[in-house]
């Protein structure tokens, strides 16, 4: 049975029913009477975009600085001083290496002012591991004028007002200090506006990096505020032991975020010390836990496939490789080492930059670096930096643009 609807249509209507039926006509007349312009071949938005968030960056070596018996600071400047990206105190950025025919990939903090950005200039500092593959490259191989490609600045480990307390309690152990150093600089350029209490924890003394740069800031700056805490020496002027719950509440009083950076070591300790505190979740953070080393420390890993070795099927853009992966290595180690040019910037499990599709097999993912969204797990998306071979397995990785 059909319906009839029975509406009336006043004269205003009806012109306005008219005028909507002819609006291509306007427009088409509207085109045809626009001055012959040319579009622009990019918009000033997305410049703006690229210059602030870049894929790659170009600079140079400009400088290599021993700052104590294994440790450098590096200095990284455009060619003819243009503006890099600029950054939040606290972020770091992933460089480019090529090391004896495997591409690869390496984060560091950035340990200098934001302010440096605009003049063409990023500092970062590189430990000497002699157990390590990038760091002996870096302090044997990197020579003053060497060019070299980065990323845009990363990470979240940097002041936000809407979710940390005005006072931050800065945890830094060895190396670990990088990121704070930055966010001192900022404190003193007046970039940022909040309390920074850094506990700096080291073995000795003469261990201590970046000192005399951290008390030429705390004197000029009172909204920064450094304790150096000494493990294997008891000196007046220092605290000693380790960094402690209650030496965090100490400094730290009552309300207070914190933000830790350090080895994995520390992570594992400070976890245990932090408990203890009953902080919001939201007022913890910590730099990059880094690649782990040894999974099969880890409490959920299975102790069954330790030493074993499994093939995998890499497919990149359409390409094939056939390449053997150890269950005690990321996977992503094992597809550089081939040869194969894969996307990594955090190493860490955390930015999803490498972000891969499982298309069979299975892997273990260690509890502490998995950073994958809920969707990524149910759809079996992987982080191959933080995730180890179980089975024979087919990844589907994707191009790298870090090149």
């Amino acid at each position: 049975m059909t319906k009839k609807c029975n509406y009336k249509i006043n004269v205003i209507g009806a012109l306005d029913m008219l005028r909507f039926k002819n609006m291509p006509k306007f427009r088409e007349a509207a085109i045809e009477a626009a001055p012959a312009t040319p579009l622009p071949k990019s918009f000033i938005t997305n410049e703006k975009a690229k210059q602030r968030h870049p894929e790659k960056q170009h600079v140079v070596i400009s400088e290599i600085r021993n700052c104590g018996v294994d440790t450098k600071i590096i200095i990284l400047k455009t060619e003819h001083n243009e503006p890099l990206a600029s950054f939040r105190a606290g972020q770091y950025i992933s460089v480019s290496l090529s090391i004896g025919g495997v591409t690869t990939t390496r984060p560091y903090s950035l340990c200098s002012s934001p302010l440096d950005a605009k003049h063409g200039e990023y500092h970062i500092m590189v430990k000497r591991n002699d157990a390590g593959f990038a760091s002996l490259y870096i302090h044997d191989k990197w020579k003053v004028g060497q060019k070299l490609i980065i990323s845009g600045p990363q990470g979240h480990l940097y002041y936000e007002r809407l979710r940390d307390e005005k006072k931050v309690v800065a945890l830094a152990g060895g190396s670990g200090i990088t990121p704070f150093i930055g966010m001192a600089y900022a404190l003193r350029d007046k970039l940022e506006d909040f309390e920074l209490i850094i506990l700096y924890g080291s073995r000795k003394e003469e261990d201590i990096t970046y000192r005399k740069e951290l008390d030429e800031v705390c004197a000029v700056c009172d909204k920064v505020k450094v304790i150096y805490v000494l493990s294997d020496e008891d000196k007046q002027g220092f605290e000693h032991g380790f960094i402690t719950a209650d030496l965090i509440k100490k400094y730290g009083g009552n309300a207070f975020s914190v933000f830790m950076c350090g080895p994995q070591a520390m992570y594992n300790f400070l976890d245990k010390e932090l408990e203890k505190l009953s902080l919001r979740k939201k007022l913890v953070r910590r730099e990059l836990f880094g690649m782990i080393k040894d999974p099969w420390n880890q409490p959920d890993y299975p102790m069954e496939i330790r030493r074993k070795v499994f093939n995998l099927t890499v497919i990149q853009c359409g390409k094939e490789y056939n390449i053997s992966a150890s269950a005690d290595e990321p996977l992503l180690v094992a597809i550089e080492r081939a040869g194969i040019i894969a996307p990594a910037r955090c190493r860490s499990g955390e930015c999803g930059w490498c972000r891969s599709k499982l298309l069979s097999g299975n892997v273990y993912v260690p509890l502490k670096t998995d950073g994958r969204r809920v969707a990524d797990i149910e759809f079996n998306y992987i982080h191959p930096c933080s995730s180890f071979a179980m089975s024979d397995a087919v990844l589907e990785v994707p191009m790298s643009t870090q090149v």
